[in-house]
């Protein structure tokens, strides 16, 4: 990982080096796919994950503009605290820039409760958090308060580790969220003790780590913050929506000067901007139903696409419009109907298998399932919305295909997998 300068207005910013035309993610709300024990990003298919603790230091520090070069999909872990990246920052210095900056004062308390967590942001002239960290059991029970700035970021926040409880580890490693853990990156804790290799660097080292990752999560503002934050149990998707609440107050005036000012005068000379591009809409290449029932040997009820929008080399969009008539909505769930995620892999599944069901010598056969990985659905896919289902075959070779896709309603993404399957003959 390396760390660059900047421009004035650009960000914090995550360049992938090792990816074709080095994409990069901007650090930005807007750009949040994932919060489930730390905080992903993304931009199409590219990824950074776990995040925080490198935004924390530079929100810590009160740096503005950087680019973060990396060479994988996350950070270096270093020792589970932002100790290494300090040494990064204080070896290479810190520079003013000429452009003023803009902060945001929060203008009135925002409240959150959201499951055991329970967050107030209150109005302030400095940025402040009170937190009080435990487990449902009460234990290790710590409460720290502090104003953010980079003496205290330096001296009481970044040395602070990362941890665990014991009984977490078989989740989290079943489900590949700590891959490169071990006690030299991590604290943690079995019933009483505390396993570490070292001797805890703060007496109360927990409830600041959880400081650190609420700086580091409250960072996607874009923009320093000033207020109170007081929080008891936080967690990377408290403070994501939490996130998401301060930017919906932010934006509260500009929707009333919006509402009440009249419309601006048409520009005399430019041309209006196009209109987005609407997915759904067929193109040259569509496929209507008649077309995908020829390709795809699935019928009723188990037929996930109404049809092709378009098909441009490896890449196609299915559609399905999903209705409140569909068969599994009678008991998933009475009353809260909501498609299946697995549903939504097999629609992934089906949409591929048309790339290669249009080859003549595929004619008549069938697609059966191999593999699916990097599975995650993210939002619930409810009766009226249509489902943008966008596949790039990333290899044919002979029977085997394998395709990544992402389903999307009204622009989100609400699953994505990368899925493998085989030709045979019915």
């Amino acid at each position: 990982m390396t760390f660059l300068p900047a421009p004035p207005n650009t960000g914090i910013r995550f360049r992938r080096v090792d990816l074709e035309g080095k994409p990069e993610i901007e650090a930005i709300a807007e750009n949040v796919v994932d919060n489930n024990r730390s905080t992903t990003l993304a931009r199409g298919h590219t990824r950074v994950h776990t995040v925080e603790h490198v935004l924390a230091t530079f929100a810590g520090y009160g740096i503005d503009n950087a680019i973060v070069e990396l060479d994988a999909n996350e950070p270096p872990i270093g020792d589970g605290s932002a100790r290494e990246y300090c040494k990064l920052i204080q070896e290479a210095g810190i520079v003013p820039q000429d452009e003023r900056r803009e902060c945001y004062k929060v203008t009135e308390p925002i409240q959150l409760e959201m499951g055991e967590t329970v967050m107030t942001l209150f109005p302030d002239e400095a940025f402040r958090i009170s937190c009080t960290s435990a487990d449902k059991q009460g234990r290790f029970t710590q409460f720290y308060s502090v104003e953010l700035t980079p003496t205290t970021w330096e001296r009481d926040l970044a040395h602070a580790r990362t941890f665990c409880f014991y009984e977490e580890i078989a989740y989290l490693i079943n489900h590949g969220l700590i891959k490169g853990g071990s006690l030299e990156n991590a604290v943690v804790i079995r019933d009483d003790a505390v396993l570490t290799t070292e001797p805890l660097r703060y007496p109360d080292e927990f409830v600041r780590h959880k400081i650190l990752d609420i700086v580091g999560d409250l960072a996607l503002l874009g923009r320093p913050l000033r207020g109170h934050l007081v929080a008891v149990r936080p967690g990377h998707a408290a403070n994501c929506e939490l996130l998401r609440r301060i930017i919906a107050q932010m934006r509260k005036p500009v929707v009333a000067a919006q509402t009440f000012a009249p419309p601006p005068p048409a520009p005399k000379t430019a041309p209006p901007p196009a209109a987005a591009a609407d997915e759904t809409q067929p193109q040259e290449s569509a496929i209507d139903i008649q077309g995908v029932m020829k390709l795809l040997p699935h019928r009723y009820p188990f037929l996930m696409v109404d049809r092709v929008a378009k098909i441009e080399g490896s890449h196609i969009i299915g559609i399905k419009n999903v209705s409140i008539n569909e068969a599994y909505f009678q008991g998933h769930f009475p009353g809260h109907p909501v498609m299946p995620g697995v549903l939504q892999l097999e629609a992934i599944a089906q949409v591929a298998g048309i790339i290669m069901m249009k080859s003549a010598e595929n004619a008549g056969k069938i697609a059966y399932f191999m593999s699916a990985e990097d599975v995650k659905w993210r939002k619930p896919v409810l009766p009226g919305d249509v489902l943008v289902i966008d596949v790039e075959m990333t290899k044919i070779r002979g029977k085997i295909g394998k395709a990544k896709g992402v389903c999307k309603v009204a622009g989100e993404v609400v699953s994505e997998a990368a899925v493998t399957f085989m030709l045979a003959e019915p």
